[in-house]
């Protein structure tokens, strides 16, 4: 199968379309035809070589975990699911890779609703089971107010729709070009470091080393959760692993979001979109941003 690939570690120029070994579904898996794959700041780390993952990839590697397409192959013990149903998902993140090609094995999936285009739904998955996972470690409910540090990127933006369809008030601090973009996902845009009052829950994705800060709008570290931050334990925030970690089978946020986008109260931002083939200009606006949304792949088929 063609895929995009890099043979060594660098800058966005060592990616190139090439040739790589068809991956098949195994147990508990589906095999899709991607149509789109999302770009993620994961996938610029391991390119680099920057990350702490580095040990575990085999060059040469393909990167992406995040894709949208049509189903070709389904393994055992998968149920639900057919031949030629169109899905979007993500591959087993433990392998840090795989999706940016023809063929990409999906660990876990949803159908895809018509109202989400190919693109949108390539760029979905981790960022919405991350998202997911992180509004269920607050407990976000009806009423309360939610202050999102850095709701413009690729995950914040998706937490926005999602935490407003659990009833929440929602603030979302962002540089002032990307104002009139928080507000457009239906939050309330407010500068970096601004007192906001009113805060019930703070959901740190920035990681710009403003816990202490984040903590003083709530009162408690207990009322904090952070992506980004890996100190946060020591002051009592705690850290979500996002779709990094945990159990398999407490993933649900795509199904979820599957279904609000079919009652139009979610949809994925883009950034921008590109062919497969210059997934290297990809990869340089994911690394040096502004961050706005997602920046996805399409790939011919």
């Amino acid at each position: 199968m063609f895929a995009i690939r890099f043979t060594r570690f660098g800058p966005p120029e060592v990616l190139s379309v090439g040739s790589s070994p068809e991956p098949h579904a195994g147990p508990g898996q589906v095999r899709v035809r991607v149509r789109a794959a999302g770009v993620s700041p994961v996938d610029v780390l391991v390119r680099s070589g920057r990350s702490s993952f580095g040990e575990r990839i085999v060059l040469p590697h393909v990167p992406g975990v995040d894709a949208a397409g049509v189903v070709d192959e389904v393994g055992a013990d998968v149920s639900g699911v057919a031949v030629g149903d169109e899905v979007f998902g993500a591959v087993d993140v433990a392998l840090l890779g795989g999706a940016s090609a023809e063929f990409a094995v999906l660990a876990f999936w949803a159908a895809r609703p018509g109202s989400l285009s190919w693109e949108e739904a390539g760029g979905a998955g981790t960022g919405v089971e991350t998202a997911t996972r992180a509004l269920d470690l607050l407990d976000v409910r009806d009423g309360a107010t939610l202050l999102i540090d850095g709701a413009a990127g690729g995950v914040g933006s998706l937490v926005v729709p999602l935490a407003i369809a659990r009833g929440a008030r929602v603030v979302g601090t962002g540089s002032p070009e990307n104002h009139d973009f928080i507000a457009g996902l239906g939050a309330v845009p407010a500068a970096y470091g601004e007192h906001v009052r009113g805060v019930d829950l703070v959901l740190d994705v920035a990681g710009r080393g403003s816990l202490p800060d984040l903590v003083s709008l709530t009162g408690s570290a207990a009322s904090v959760v952070t992506l980004s931050d890996f100190t946060g334990p020591t002051s009592g925030v705690r850290l979500s692993t996002g779709a990094l970690g945990g159990e398999p089978d407490g993933r649900h946020g795509l199904a979820v979001a599957a279904t609000l986008a079919e009652e139009g109260r979610f949809h994925v931002p883009l950034r921008e979109v590109f062919p497969l083939a210059r997934a290297d200009r990809a990869h340089a606006l994911v690394e040096h941003g502004p961050r706005r949304g997602k920046v996805v792949l399409t790939v011919p088929g």
